[in-house]
């Protein structure tokens, strides 16, 4: 989930760097759009209803390309369930398969392996037909197989309670936010220039307040994730068994905990699934929480 989140922020902060890009260019030399704003005053309901169609634009197309960006920054994989290259291939395969008919989802997910030392696995995708499930040979070779079955587990249960498109729906909701004060704060900024290079300025101001903003919008897209996590933990321990999934989660925070250990606490060593023991500031980053808390929160149950 770790590496979802990160893959469809960033993808959407290119995708809605585009769109302004593109909107600015053709504003600047049409007479299309632009009309929240007369050099002098600014319409804040047009501005709002240009910032949702924009901000919702943004989102889908980042959900869209969601699954192949994964699949091409990643380097992954995709088994070919007719010709699966080795047993290790045919036995990952068969877990997502197998897990997929128990979630009852109508099709099973593209499977893929990337090659990476870090433990972790995610799944994304437009829609539940079109969806990917990815693990890292980090994962297969640290973890074992019933560890392995928990944490796959878990990322069909992301899948079958369709947190992509949720996410995305929330990720629509910050961007119209981050479209409208970004808009504001440039033509507020472009003010204190000369007339004659307000334009660049409002172009450039636009881009750099709409990446600081989402970054810090990113921050309630983080907070959502988290929540949903547990309810994954819950999906999979209902589709491979409370036991799996616990077992999963222990091995993780062992991983973790040996990780640090040894000394070896960058984010590409421990990335488990990006669940580390991160406070403060980077605790409200982190798109998972604590394994402790999931651990307890599962064997409540």
């Amino acid at each position: 989930m770790g590496k979802r989140l990160f893959l469809f922020i960033l993808t959407n902060i290119l995708v809605m760097t585009t769109i302004v890009i593109v909107w600015s260019v053709i504003t600047r030399y049409t007479n299309l759009g632009g009309s929240y704003y007369n050099g002098v005053t600014i319409n804040y309901t047009t501005l709002m209803v240009f910032s949702l169609v924009v901000g919702f634009t943004g989102a889908f197309i980042s959900l869209a390309m969601s699954r192949w960006m994964a699949k091409m920054m990643m380097k992954v994989k995709v088994i070919d369930p007719s010709r699966p290259a080795s047993a290790q291939e045919r036995a990952v395969y068969e877990k997502v398969e197998r897990l997929s008919r128990a979630a009852g989802l109508a099709h099973t997910p593209e499977v893929g392996i990337y090659q990476s030392r870090e433990v972790n696995a995610f799944a994304t995708g437009p829609t539940k037909k079109r969806s990917l499930v990815a693990v890292s040979q980090g994962l297969l070779d640290t973890m074992d197989d019933d560890a392995v079955e928990g944490v796959i587990a878990h990322e069909v249960a992301h899948v079958a309670n369709g947190d992509m498109v949720t996410m995305t729906l929330l990720q629509g909701i910050v961007n119209t936010f981050v479209v409208f004060f970004s808009r504001i704060a440039a033509i507020i900024v472009s003010r204190f220039v000369r007339s004659e290079i307000q334009w660049i300025v409002q172009f450039a101001a636009i881009i750099v307040f709409q990446i600081l903003f989402s970054i810090l919008g990113s921050f309630v897209v983080s907070a959502y994730s988290r929540h949903r996590e547990y309810h994954a933990d819950r999906g999979g321990a209902d589709l491979a068994g409370r036991d799996k999934m616990a077992h999963a989660l222990r091995s993780l925070k062992m991983y973790v905990d040996r990780a640090k250990i040894d000394d070896r606490t960058d984010d590409s060593a421990i990335q488990t699934m990006k669940i580390s023991g991160k406070s403060g500031m980077m605790a409200l980053m982190s798109s998972h929480p604590p394994l402790e808390d999931r651990i307890a929160k599962l064997e409540q149950r």
